[in-house]
């Protein structure tokens, strides 16, 4: 046993050397596999035991199914509550479904009731009742209340812990309320809110400046300029935007009376930012909005298949202009050469200005007021982009093949290709947007399918009228 805890200590101190305060030892996985293999489970205690919550998270991620089940029927501490929390919606049923049921009811008992809704929402009807079963009646009657909204509302997204008080105390009373409160408090709080006798918030004060303040001071007195009710049924992504543009750190969320009924954190707004950005990202490259890199073959398959079968009619879209010009790229072979060129700079130039439209459009500065504005800024970049390339394949038409009159054709098709990309970029996701449809889930086709058209049209067209 000795030699077993001597050898565990040796691995741990290996992997602190080289671990920043910031980011998992790149070199963690492999030891953990190289433990997990051998049984050692001292090894693998002394791994873990340092670690962040996000961090074993992560590991659950980096190695295989086999692995991840075998470490945890190894692990002597085992996993928590927190780790639960911090795995992404499909690794953590994967883990669910291997961890026995007294290990998952441990874990959840110490989690706020917003993260047991995390955990739980999203789960078969079978789990979700075996980790509801685990909790005790009030905490249940929390979770199920917020269960009881719609899903990606603020509702969920809340924490029924609070620290609310009459609006008419003072600061001592309150600060002698918290202390009788001790052991029911939530873990972490960031306010005091304050109510009027029928539990509608009025205000809050922060514990800093509370704990600021004399005994007699009043708390309506101390309040904070950036107090915002939310109510439950507020879209998630609102909530995450409020909290953005506002700096808020926690806001009171109230029902459809305005009563009171939970509060929603920082932690979990920027939870929401983050995984709205995510989306938006795996949307515009059309691999799946719940992509990650623990789906399986077959899933990651069907999430991407769809996305290529509208890129593939789109592509049959632009081969049939590029048919319309059979004969002209019969008889100048220097046009099947030249014209991907067009088409491919069309492509690059949309995306750059759909990527900007998009973000702009999720995080609300692109308006009704400075829509033209922004048009009018990406046509004139693409004119003037358009222009400078134009001369750059001028030149190299000319050099390349001999023909002047082929050098101006290229010119003209970029300048017009790269505008129309421009306005391309920004319009296609404005229109969606006022559709109703989500636009960095549409975008990326429609706007690649203008620019193939658009460019193998001008240069072929072009060349149809100035070269044969």
């Amino acid at each position: 046993m000795a030699n077993e805890a001597d050898q565990a200590e040796e691995v741990k101190e290996t992997h602190d050397e080289g671990r920043s305060a910031y980011s998992l030892d790149i070199s963690l996985p492999a030891a953990l596999r190289d433990a997990v293999a051998a049984q050692d489970v001292a090894s693998i205690d002394a791994l873990m035991e340092p670690l962040h919550a996000a961090d074993i998270a992560d590991l659950l991620e980096q190695v295989s199914a086999a692995e991840r089940e075998a470490w945890l029927s190894l692990w002597s501490k085992g996993i928590d509550g927190e780790v639960l929390s911090e795995l992404e919606e499909g690794l953590r049923e994967a883990v669910l479904d291997i961890l026995p049921d007294e290990v998952i009811a441990n874990a959840v008992r110490e989690l706020d009731s917003d993260d047991v809704v995390d955990i739980v929402e999203y789960l078969e009807e079978e789990q979700q009742e075996q980790i509801l079963d685990a909790l005790e009646p009030a905490d249940r009657a929390a979770v199920e209340a917020a269960l009881s909204y719609p899903e990606e509302t603020a509702g969920r997204l809340m924490q029924r812990e609070i620290v609310a008080v009459p609006e008419h105390w003072s600061v001592g009373e309150t600060i002698d309320y918290i202390r009788g409160k001790a052991g029911e408090l939530p873990e972490e709080f960031y306010h005091i809110i304050l109510t009027d006798p029928r539990m509608k918030p009025t205000g809050y004060v922060t514990l800093g400046r509370l704990l600021a303040s004399v005994r007699s001071v009043m708390l309506a007195d101390i309040t904070e300029d950036s107090f915002r009710p939310i109510p439950a049924s507020q879209p998630e992504e609102d909530v995450a935007y409020a909290f953005n543009q506002y700096h808020l750190i926690s806001a009171p969320v109230v029902d459809d009376d305005g009563r009171l009924v939970g509060v929603i954190t920082i932690d979990d707004a920027m939870i929401v930012l983050d995984m709205e950005a995510e989306e938006d990202i795996l949307r515009l490259a059309g691999v799946g909005e719940e992509s990650s890199l623990s789906d399986g073959v077959v899933e990651t398959t069907k999430q991407r298949f769809p996305w290529l079968f509208v890129n593939l009619i789109t592509s049959i879209l632009a081969s049939l202009v590029i048919a319309q010009f059979e004969a002209a790229i019969a008889q100048v072979v220097a046009l099947a050469v030249l014209m991907p060129i067009v088409a491919s700079m069309g492509g690059n130039a949309g995306t750059q200005s759909l990527t900007v439209a998009v973000r702009a459009i999720a995080t609300r500065d692109l308006t009704a007021s400075n829509l033209m504005r922004v048009v009018s800024r990406e046509a004139g970049v693409g004119l003037i982009n358009g222009a400078v390339f134009a001369v750059v394949m001028g030149i190299v038409g000319v050099v390349w093949f001999g023909t002047p009159m082929l050098g101006v054709v290229i010119g003209a098709a970029m300048v017009i290709n790269l505008l129309v990309a421009g306005l391309a970029g920004i319009m296609v996701p404005v229109v969606l947007d006022r559709l109703k449809i989500d636009p960095a889930l549409a975008s990326g086709a429609f706007v690649t399918t203008v620019t193939d058209v658009v460019g193998f049209f001008s240069f072929l067209g072009l060349a149809v009228i100035l070269l044969i």
